[in-house]
């Protein structure tokens, strides 16, 4: 098993990074889904297609971080039907994550994507990495968050606006279960059982997911 990443809580000096970590939560730590976000196309089981970054290089390096807070599913995905994940930084838990090196304009046209823009605009960090948190607008990933650092580099994330109490939780489908749980399988730091545990325990995927289905998933994908 691969070591965890343990996160400098504090943030970074570098206002201006060239390269950040993007930490994902959801479906894009799969590397073959975040591949269509980088380089375009259409992952397996999603309805959509994306045009990929400007920068079409995959990520450097790929490592395994514990975020404190909550991962949650809400809202409904065009894309995969079912619900999305979503990360609530002020709850209580933790939550299984992958850092992917890539560079600052690269986070920015993953983050558009996610929204539905075209990734051809960069972001300003500089309030995020400031403060922990910047609201960019109302939209559904449209926040983002800096958990602190590795190796002197930002670990940065983006999620919605309101907290996981505010609305309503939404089973997510299998394709993005199976995605999202084989994304984390893949990242080497956690056993079969405990991806799934936690998956089916988040809220949304609890009392809809069982952990011997998310297993099931897993067997399919393998």
């Amino acid at each position: 098993m691969k070591a965890l990443h343990s996160i400098d809580s504090t943030l970074p000096v570098d206002r201006h990074p060239e390269r950040v970590w993007y930490t994902s939560y959801g479906s894009n730590m799969h590397l073959d889904r975040l591949a269509t976000y980088i380089r375009g196309g259409r992952p397996p089981g999603a309805a959509r297609e994306y045009p990929g970054c400007r920068n079409p290089a995959m990520p450097t390096r790929s490592i395994p971080v514990e975020l404190t807070g909550a991962m949650y599913f809400a809202t409904e995905s065009p894309v995969w039907g079912g619900g999305r994940a979503f990360y609530d930084p002020h709850a209580a838990g933790r939550v299984l994550a992958r850092a992917h090196l890539v560079t600052a304009d690269q986070f920015a046209d993953i983050a558009a994507q996610e929204m539905y823009r075209a990734p051809d605009v960069d972001l300003d960090l500089e309030d995020v990495l400031t403060s922990g948190r910047s609201v960019l607008g109302e939209g559904r990933y449209e926040t983002l968050v800096c958990a602190g650092q590795v190796d002197g580099m930002p670990v940065l994330t983006f999620t919605a606006p309101w907290r996981m109490n505010d609305v309503d939780w939404v089973p997510p489908s299998a394709a993005y279960v199976r995605f999202l749980a084989a994304g984390l399988l893949s990242a080497g730091a956690w056993a079969l059982e405990a991806v799934a545990s936690y998956v089916a325990s988040c809220p949304g995927a609890d009392g809809h997911w069982s952990v011997q289905g998310i297993i099931d998933l897993l067997v399919e994908e393998a």
